[in-house]
């Protein structure tokens, strides 16, 4: 009798919300008192469902973006047609009905959330009744492998936080047997499209950082610009990428060779001729209208919260505020639900294999840090989310498999310019002495682009769209804020260094030369360069290609050769563990690597970084838990090797065991199909 009792609660929802809106708004007319409110509801009931299979094909005509238009005016359609069918309700004009659609719309979200204290059973219940709309070819007994990402998390935090029980879901699987968890080492950088590059296509010696300076080019590549991800795909891609055979990726920077990529950096465009999962999104009263209203909450939470650190004088600690707290709404319910919606509909159409980035706790751990309660509490939500896709997976069209892993983890510390009343730039720019007016010797401009990537994908997929729609946000969206969308970005001529941070990881280019400059040279043409970054307090040690000796760190009183481990003084990576020789020397064989590799201090007992961009918690260098990553999956599965390293190992293991559950095709002679992204 659980439908009886879910229709008579829809019904009671939806009258009380009726009502209430009918009182609020002057526009709109009840004059048949309660009867034509029943009416009303079964009529929108029935105009509803007939407007949202309208809507499903009139997506083909009118792309992505058409869809997110459609389904904001959506509901306005089916109140006005509503009140114009049924007797005893009336409307001024179509505008009050828009007004009264959207008042009942998130009513109706709040009324449910609060009904089911915050879950998402309701979310849930509308995904799952969507995913039965597509009837099963076969029964589901075909293998499948959903794989989650959840960025940005350490392995020993999500050890703790199961052994604490805060995370319900994967820790049941871990308690009962069905999975196994184990830990790999990321190596540098530890970013996500390092580690994608790696984990998706096998490829680790094209991403030095989160962003990086090409001297051939001469220009800034940022990874989480659309159009620089594709250029490093087609680097890094040779056709048999971890989704070549058929699978999907959702929300990543790169597509794994996937046929269908979602949301995608180097395939963006907004989802919408063929993806019903962000259909039923934006049409359903329960997907745009629910995140509308949780995302007023979550910037209501992450206000009070910023407000609690503040008061208790937290440290360390970044402001939290202005374009942040939208951001986090973005990443942490809109993203969140679009994906679940996503993954569902992949898992029902019986995709092999779908991979999907999930960043809500990478986003709030920059900014809280990310061993904060806030970083827990998006945690925890993140393994609902998991309880909630394995539920899905229960109706799918395969037998799937969840995989859970992350890409690196982060480091907690008070950052560079909180410690020192300076950036780094700064620093490198007085002891190359470069006037301060001959621009920013940041290529980034001191922002910390890894933040709006999502936001960008979505941005630049409406801007490629073809026609009127493409070109009305092409005319909403300032030129500068476009080019830094899509484009990498050509510094100004005479600027005689390039500085660019990737968390406690900075790379410094000097421009003027064509090739990468040894240690000789530097001191030849900076001789104050080295040195004083070395002497600097912020600074753990710096790596140079010598002439003489290869690869080098330097400390201020020690040197580490690389290449043979010889050790003059006191060891510089002492304190860094003991991969630490071993992932700057991969690291110096990376393409386009700065010619000075700098590394922040690493304070002793407490393993935190002071961070070059103004995050408290960051990754991309080494020191501390953020080159500490996680993979869990089924334990019946056998893992090749018991110590993973760098992820490109991820990699090998991955397909080794989609190899198993054939999943992936052997390798043609023939050249693969172009891939559709929808």
């Amino acid at each position: 009798m659980a439908w009886a009792r879910s229709m008579l609660r829809s019904g009671a929802t939806s009258f009380g919300v009726l009502a209430v809106t009918f009182w609020l708004l002057p526009g709109v007319y009840a004059s048949g008192g309660p009867a034509a409110l029943v009416e009303l509801m079964v009529v929108l009931a029935l105009v509803g469902m007939v407007m949202r299979w309208v809507l499903l094909g009139v997506a083909v005509l009118v792309g992505g973006i058409g869809v997110l238009a459609l389904g904001t005016v959506l509901q306005a359609i089916v109140m006005y047609t509503g009140l114009l069918i049924s007797d005893g309700v009336s409307a001024n004009n179509f505008a009050d009905a828009w007004v009264a659609s959207w008042i009942a719309a998130i009513l109706a979200a709040t009324i449910n959330w609060l009904a089911d204290a915050g879950s998402d059973d309701v979310f849930l219940r509308q995904t799952l009744r969507q995913m039965a709309r597509s009837p099963l070819d076969e029964p589901p007994n075909r293998p499948g492998v959903l794989i989650v990402q959840l960025d940005g998390l350490s392995e020993p935090l999500l050890n703790w936080a199961v052994k604490a029980g805060n995370l319900p879901n994967l820790g049941r699987w871990l308690r009962n047997g069905s999975h196994a968890m184990t830990g790999w080492h990321t190596g540098m950088p530890a970013t996500t499209p390092a580690s994608q590059a790696g984990i998706m296509h096998g490829e680790v010696g094209q991403v030095p950082a989160f962003r990086w300076y090409e001297k051939e080019t001469q220009r800034l590549v940022v990874t989480n610009r659309p159009r620089d991800a594709a250029d490093v795909e087609k680097r890094i891609s040779n056709g048999r990428g971890l989704l070549a055979d058929g699978g999907v990726s959702i929300s990543n920077v790169f597509s794994g060779d996937a046929p269908v990529s979602l949301l995608t950096f180097s395939n963006a465009s907004l989802p919408g001729r063929s993806a019903r999962g962000y259909l039923s999104f934006v049409a359903s009263p329960y997907g745009l209208a629910r995140a509308l209203v949780l995302s007023i909450g979550e910037m209501l939470k992450e206000i009070q919260q910023a407000r609690r650190q503040r008061r208790r004088d937290v440290y360390p600690r970044v402001a939290r505020h202005g374009a942040y707290v939208a951001l986090r709404a973005v990443t942490n319910v809109v993203l969140r639900d679009l994906n679940v919606s996503l993954i569902a509909e992949q898992m029902s159409k019986g995709a092999p294999v779908i991979f999907c980035d999930f960043v809500d706790y990478d986003e709030v751990a920059h900014h809280a840090g990310p061993l904060r309660p806030e970083a827990m509490e998006s945690l925890e939500g993140l393994d609902r989310v998991l309880g909630t896709l394995h539920r899905l997976a229960d109706s799918a069209a395969r037998r799937y498999e969840i995989v859970v892993l992350s890409d690196h983890g982060q480091s907690q510390g008070a950052t560079f310019r909180q410690r020192y009343g300076e950036t780094f730039e700064d620093v490198v720019t007085k002891l190359v002495h470069v006037p301060e007016d001959d621009g920013d010797p940041s290529a980034d401009g001191g922002s910390n682009a890894e933040e709006w990537g999502r936001v960008n994908v979505l941005l630049t997929g409406m801007a490629h769209q073809r026609g009127v729609k493409g070109a009305a946000v092409r005319a909403c969206a300032p030129e500068q804020r476009r080019d830094r969308l899509s484009a990498g970005r050509a510094l100004p001529e005479g600027q005689p260094v390039v500085t660019v941070a990737s968390g406690n990881l900075a790379m410094i280019y000097l421009t003027g030369q064509p090739h990468r400059l040894t240690l000789e040279d530097l001191d030849h043409l900076h001789p104050d360069l080295v040195p004083g970054l070395v002497r600097h307090p912020g600074v753990g040690f710096v790596v140079v290609e010598s002439a003489i000796d290869g690869p080098v760190a330097i400390g201020e009183i020690g040197r580490h050769r690389l290449r043979d481990g010889h050790v003059d003084g006191i060891d510089p990576l002492l304190r860094y563990g003991p991969h630490a020789a071993r992932d700057l020397l991969d690291h110096q064989g990376i393409a386009h690597v700065g010619d000075i590799v700098a590394v922040s201090r690493l304070d002793r007992g407490t393993e935190e970084v002071a961070a070059f961009e103004e995050l408290v918690g960051s990754h991309g260098g080494i020191g501390g838990w953020q080159t500490d990553a996680v993979l869990v999956y089924p334990a019946t599965w056998h893992r090749e090797h018991d110590d993973i390293r760098g992820p490109d190992a991820v990699y090998r293991q991955l397909v080794d065991w989609l190899d198993e559950l054939g999943l992936r095709a052997a390798p043609s002679a023939e050249p693969e199909p172009e891939s559709v992204s929808v």
